[in-house]
């Protein structure tokens, strides 16, 4: 962080002294451009390493061209022969998948470990893609063209080698129903000793809901060889990805490692220490980070960059893969939890919605208003990667695809224009998706967004149609001229030419109402020259009045199709033309007028943040029309102020961090902004006691028919391991009742059986959750096994095409459509041959996404991953639960 000596503004009676001024920060890496690549397909340049070294047999080496599911022959080689390639089009990051060596095939996936996420040596790159001295033949020559390369690593599992004494793959045991036991046979919360290094000893045949079992030939397969250590694994059965066991459970039976243990936690960061010493990796990109705990984080990141800057990698930079939407959510990875980023799922779905699927500017609006949250002393939304698809969900490509039936060839590739235009002038830094700019589609994600570039033997790629060229993926698709790749290559010159529209404040200008005009203007601290970027998703050109810093000011143009040259009116603002389903970027001729004083500052209230009751929400007005900057401080009682972050557009917040202080703690505020001219002044403090602790229920579902017995789960934020939380229950209208007390977090449960109440058909039953004097959210239900059953169920997805769609996640298709099913109450979807693939569905009711169940039951909750082997499967519905699942 830059600080400025601070320039007091007028005195003001009762202020708190002066602040230090503060510039917003930037790291190292908000100059990057990232290209994701895949190794295994992206270009052969070794074809003798194409079996790894195991033979012809693609049941034992995975590899097999003709399948989308096994090893298609590229390599390290090949991307070190394409270096220019990847180079002429602006790449300063390349980042892999994951390169270690994988177990090349795992016969209950009926796919092989092309993908780099069943590793079984974390210290070996895998023989599929070359040596470690073809790593380091390729971070060399990265490097020697000013390159940095990045590796995607695993932290969360390994390959899946650890079997059950119930079988090889088997269902979750709750904490709850089966807690945690020490060698000795007593039980105990993980949660409780996690981040101490208090950790008892395991057993591996007493200590698991499920008894791990190795076979014998695998029993030293792992390296390094602590991995080959059952008791350092959960074994606690399949994850369904909600609630505890999306932090517990196996993935599709990859071996849930138990991160909450020291010794994981220590040996997980000497294998990547050594990836730096040994090979100078420039950074990581993190799998599955939402499925580790928040403490093993807290110890990882920051050990890793400080032992990365120590190497002399003083740019060193990690991000991680938090699949989710809410900032409120992924922000507290890089604010609580003291990593450096994540990746930005959030714009991926807000740069879709605009330029793909045609929504009011003013969402994108609302969208950067809330990069807040990411606001904190040491990091920003500046860092974070943006990106418009990848190997997981899909591509841009696809996605654009999907949601424009019968639109013309022009308009597609304008479309996908738009998207990268988006995200390479908006703040944040880039990330290219290989193939992305050859203008590949794919119908789906996974292994439907895993093309080759070189010439294809795959019959399911061979039949999908590129945006921008009549080239199919039977040949090389290196192709230098294509309009994408020339686009991107174009929008890397022009931020290069005008760092500020790639680190310069990104402040909101203007917002149709629908679709049409977003603008927004980057502008430096230093240099104070602001750009004016106008973007319109609309099919027609559009005009607007965009409001700027400077009057009376000419503009030129450095990017689109428009006039040379503009200038702002008396008010400020710039009149704007910009064609259809396109960009346009001005430059200020000169610097922004200087303010000749600070603008005069106040609090807003602090107040808990109603998404995240663990942070304070601290917002400060500012008068006046210019650029400025706001820096907020905080202390407690007797300590020193403290700063919690810069922000550098309006409206100026941050969301504090309060969840390691104690309920109740008194904590006050301070703001200084400062202005384009070096002066500053401080507001008046504001004080606010941190909250309770809050419960949120989480199971039964709101509005569901229950008898029996009862699931009755709630969470707590923020979480922590010394809550004791109690589940009551109320009949129709009655007093409150527990029906028990549980300490195992991070979900917290108890079972409600209904039987012995002899309730009537109909009688209401509430639920909710007490912590101290903190009640939950309430839930209502009602007893009867007779449901009103909706018109119809879909089991709407990213499998809809395969199901004979026209497109996926359709909830109206015909194909997609469950029948009822009288016995079982239930509605049914028998899949005679669904091909085998990762892919991601809900339950969509009445063929309108109005309303639509996810994962547990959630309504519009998060899509439910399914991972087939291919081959018959049966979709079940159940309306009294709301749950959607198979069998």
């Amino acid at each position: 962080m830059t600080s400025l000596p601070a320039h007091a503004g007028p005195d003001k009676p009762g202020s708190a002294p002066p602040t230090t001024a503060k510039h917003s920060l930037r790291s190292a890496v908000t100059d990057e451009n990232f290209y994701f690549v895949m190794a295994d397909r992206f270009q052969n340049g070794d074809p003798a390493n194409d079996d790894g070294g195991l033979g012809p047999d693609p049941s034992v080496s995975g590899f097999d061209p003709t399948s989308k599911g096994y090893y298609n022959g590229g390599d390290l080689a090949g991307l070190l022969q394409e270096l220019d390639y990847i180079q002429g089009m602006g790449t300063t990051s390349i980042w892999l998948t994951p390169s270690f060596k994988n177990r090349a095939v795992q016969p209950e996936d009926n796919s092989a470990g092309y993908h780099g996420y069943w590793i079984t040596d974390f210290t070996q790159i895998d023989p599929h893609l070359g040596t470690n001295e073809d790593l380091r033949t390729l971070i060399d020559a990265a490097h020697a063209r000013g390159m940095k390369v990045y590796f995607d690593i695993i932290t969360n599992h390994t390959a899946d080698v650890i079997a059950y004494d119930a079988g090889e793959r088997a269902p979750y045991v709750s904490k709850d129903e089966e807690p945690y036991r020490d060698a000795e046979g007593n039980a105990f919360d993980d949660r409780d000793v996690a981040g101490t290094g208090a950790f008892p000893e395991l057993d591996a045949a007493t200590s698991f809901p499920y008894v791990p079992v190795v076979p014998a030939a695998d029993r030293d397969l792992k390296v390094p060889d602590w991995l080959n250590d059952p008791t350092l694994y959960h074994n606690r059965g399949d994850t369904t990805f909600a609630g505890e066991d999306s932090f517990y459970g196996d993935f599709f039976g990859l071996d849930d490692l138990f991160t909450e243990h020291p010794r994981v936690v220590d040996g997980m960061i000497d294998i990547y220490k050594t990836w730096i010493a040994d090979f100078g990796v420039d950074g990581f990109r993190i799998d599955t980070m939402k499925h580790v705990n928040d403490e093993f984080w807290q110890q990882f990141g920051p050990e890793v960059l400080s032992y990365a800057r120590a190497q002399g990698k003083d740019e060193f930079f990690m991000f991680g893969e938090v699949f989710d939407t809410s900032k409120a959510f992924t922000s507290q990875f890089t604010t609580r939890n003291r990593m450096q980023s994540v990746l930005d799922f959030p714009f991926q779905a807000a740069a879709r919605g605009y330029a793909s699927q045609g929504a009011p500017a003013s969402e994108l609006e609302t969208f950067f208003a809330g990069d807040d949250w990411y606001t904190d002393a040491d990091s920003n939304a500046y860092s974070l990667p943006t990106f418009l698809g990848n190997h997981d969900m899909g591509r841009i490509g696809g996605f654009i695809t999907a949601d424009n039936p019968g639109a013309s060839d022009d308009e597609l590739l304008a479309r996908d224009t738009l998207a990268h235009e988006l995200m390479y002038f908006s703040r944040g830094n880039p990330v290219i998706y290989y193939g992305d700019e050859q203008g590949f589609t794919g119908p789906g994600g996974d292994q439907d967004a895993r093309q080759t570039l070189f010439a294809s033997q795959v019959p399911d790629y061979l039949d999908d149609d590129l945006l921008g060229t009549d080239a199919t993926h039977a040949e090389d698709t290196f192709d230098v001229d294509h309009p994408l790749y020339r686009g991107i290559a174009s929008l890397a010159g022009v931020t290069a030419e005008h760092p500020a529209l790639r680190n310069g404040a990104h402040q909101h200008r203007y917002a149709s109402e629908g679709p049409g005009i977003y603008a927004f203007s980057r502008t430096d601290a230093t240099d104070q020259r602001e750009y004016v970027v106008a973007l319109n998703n609309s099919t027609e050109p559009q005009t607007a009045a965009i409001p700027t810093y400077a009057a009376k000011r000419s503009f030129g143009l450095v990017y689109g199709d428009a006039s040379q040259r503009a200038k702002s009116a008396a008010d400020g603002t710039l009149t704007v033309t910009v064609p259809a389903l396109s960009t346009v970027v001005y430059e200020l001729s000169g610097r922004v007028p200087p303010s000749k004083a600070a603008p005069a500052v106040s609090l807003q209230a602090p107040t808990p943040a109603a998404e995240d009751n663990g942070r304070m929400r601290i917002a400060a007005d500012v008068a006046g029309s210019s650029f400025y900057e706001v820096t907020f401080e905080a202390r407690t009682a007797g300590a020193e102020w403290t700063g919690i972050g810069t922000d550098d557009n309006a409206p100026y917040s941050v969301y504090h961090d309060t969840s390691a202080l104690p309920a109740g703690t008194a904590v006050e505020y301070r703001a200084v902004v400062l202005d384009n001219g070096r002066h500053s002044r401080t507001s008046a403090t504001a004080s606010a006691a941190v909250p309770a602790p809050k419960p949120t229920m989480g199971l039964p579902a709101e509005g569901t028919q229950v008898q029996g017995a009862v699931d009755v789960t709630a969470t707590v934020s923020p979480e922590r391991s010394d809550y004791a939380v109690t589940l009551e229950r109320s009949v129709a209208g009655g007093t409150w009742t527990a029906i028990g007390t549980d300490e195992s977090s991070p979900t917290y449960s108890a079972v409600d059986d209904l039987t012995a109440l002899e309730l009537a058909d109909g009688t209401q039953v509430r639920y909710r959750a007490v912590l101290g004097t903190s009640v939950s959210d309430v839930r209502t239900v009602t007893v009867g096994s007779i449901v009103d059953q909706p018109g119809t169920v879909a089991v709407a997805g990213s499998l809809d095409s395969e199901l004979g769609c026209g497109g996926d996640w359709d909830p109206a298709c015909d194909a997609a459509q469950m029948t009822f099913d009288d016995a079982s109450q239930a509605w049914l979807l028998e899949v005679q041959d669904l091909p085998a693939g990762s892919y991601e569905y809900k339950a969509a009711l009445n063929r309108a996404w109005t309303e639509n169940y996810g994962a547990g039951g959630a309504p519009d909750g998060a899509n439910i991953v399914l991972n087939h082997p291919g081959g018959a499967i049966t979709f079940v519905y159940d309306h009294r639960t709301k749950v959607i699942g198979t069998r």
